[in-house]
């Protein structure tokens, strides 16, 4: 083992590697209960969802560990469930099932765009500062939907949104979930939204505001079953074939894009695992993404990836993929916990979505705003996300006004006929 994850030329040891998969696993363990929360208001079980979510983790990070040799670990991603959730199921009325159809279809297409290398080709297709505006507009969406889960952003007739009763306990136990889950990631501890989850039901349960667990039963118990969501994606495959899936699929697969691609250089960066400023093992990491999602949508989840919390175990010394060997069990491990659904509810997972949007918001600031053709579009993709609920949409209008704004300004030779093509499917999308 010590041969094949290259120990001693990495610096690492066995000790080592178990202390980093173990960080990295209690800063992405939150997604256990986010991801169930979210997709369940598809109408999927959240049990299924749970258990999907563990072993769509497990495998994922597995592959990464052992064939692309990363100290990255995946999971089903944050803003791509909420599009799942929010835009494709809820805003177009597509059944989840379909929608899981359009995950497994975008897996196998990142897949084979890996393995032929034209995947590399249509990222760098896409200009930097778009990219960025993506994953700040995920985060503002993402925010945004903790706020509206907490209670303390609420409908409002004369204004759309409003304040809501923060008199009522439980938008106070949110907004305690939110103070204390701030204070810890602000002095630097690593698994600061996992913590503070722990701390805000804790706190929800001492003023009865949660259910306390009554036994052991209430805490670990059998595996939930997948049989609700286990092979639902292969059973809808002949719903995809319409112009609306068409933008889903190719949405599932931007973020994707942007989200793997991000984080494999920043979590190689910080682990010094780059060489000459390229990812050693590109491909095989790129195809281990990519074979996650397959294999989550297979399960029942939407789209797995890779996660920047795997940062967390680097920083504490990961270099190797048994970091991530040693994150997969430990997600193995936790589907033995699922009882514990019944006590993380939203007041308590509504902070972390808060959270991650606040850490995805900070792209805004390698945005170019001083450049008009650049501001522009990047300014429409993040803020027509949380307003029109809609990650799709958002993407569409900045991919819009991209090549518009370009040619004005003269710079038309700098726009892909990659981005060319988006645009004018992302006009069908939209009006068609």
């Amino acid at each position: 083992m010590k041969k094949y994850f290259q120990f001693e030329e990495l610096g690492t040891n066995f000790r080592t590697e178990f202390i980093a998969g173990l960080t990295t696993f209690l800063a992405m363990a939150y997604i256990l209960f986010v991801n169930p929360q979210t997709l369940a208001q598809t109408g999927m079980d959240q049990g299924a969802v749970f258990t999907a979510t563990a072993l769509a983790a497990a495998i994922g990070s597995l592959i990464m560990g052992i064939v692309a040799k990363y100290p990255v670990a995946l999971a089903p991603g944050m803003g791509l469930n909420a599009f799942f959730t929010y835009t494709v199921v809820i805003g177009f009325g597509i059944p989840w099932q379909t929608a899981l159809a359009g995950v497994l279809v975008s897996g196998v297409v990142l897949v084979i765009l890996t393995l032929t290398r034209i995947r590399e080709v249509i990222i760098n297709a896409i200009p930097n500062n778009l990219k960025l505006a993506v994953g700040a507009g995920i985060g503002l969406f993402i925010a945004f939907i903790g706020l509206i889960n907490s209670e303390i952003v609420v409908n409002n007739d004369a204004t759309l949104v409003g304040i809501g009763n923060l008199s009522s306990p439980t938008v106070l136990l949110a907004i305690f979930g939110l103070i204390i889950s701030i204070i810890l990631l602000t002095i630097g501890v690593r698994a600061a939204i996992f913590y503070g989850m722990i701390l805000t039901s804790i706190v929800g349960m001492i003023f009865g505001i949660i259910d306390h667990p009554k036994g052991i039963h209430d805490i670990v118990g059998n595996v939930p079953s997948l049989s609700s969501t286990f092979g639902q994606a292969f059973n809808h495959l002949g719903d995809i074939f319409t112009l609306q899936m068409l933008g889903v699929i190719l949405t599932f697969m931007f973020v994707d894009f942007f989200d793997t691609a991000g984080t494999l250089v920043a979590v190689a960066s910080q682990a010094g695992i780059m060489k000459e400023g390229k990812l050693p093992r590109a491909g095989r990491a790129l195809t281990s993404d990519s074979a996650a999602t397959v294999v989550g949508a297979v399960l029942g989840t939407s789209s797995t990836t890779s996660y920047v919390e795997s940062s967390a175990g680097v920083a504490v010394g990961g270099k190797s993929g048994f970091t991530a060997v040693v994150t997969a069990a430990f997600f193995l491990l936790a589907l033995l916990f699922s009882p514990l659904l019944n006590i993380v509810t939203s007041q308590v997972t509504a902070p972390a979505l808060i959270i991650v949007g606040v850490l995805m918001a900070t792209n805004l600031k390698d945005i170019e705003w001083n450049k008009i053709e650049v501001a522009v579009p990047a300014f429409f993709t993040v803020l027509m996300m949380p307003l029109t609920y809609s990650i799709a949409t958002g993407i569409a209008v900045g991919f819009i006004f991209y090549p518009i704004t370009m040619v004005v300004k003269g710079r038309i030779k700098e726009v892909h006929p990659i981005m060319w093509f988006l645009a004018i499917v992302f006009i069908l999308y939209l009006f068609i």
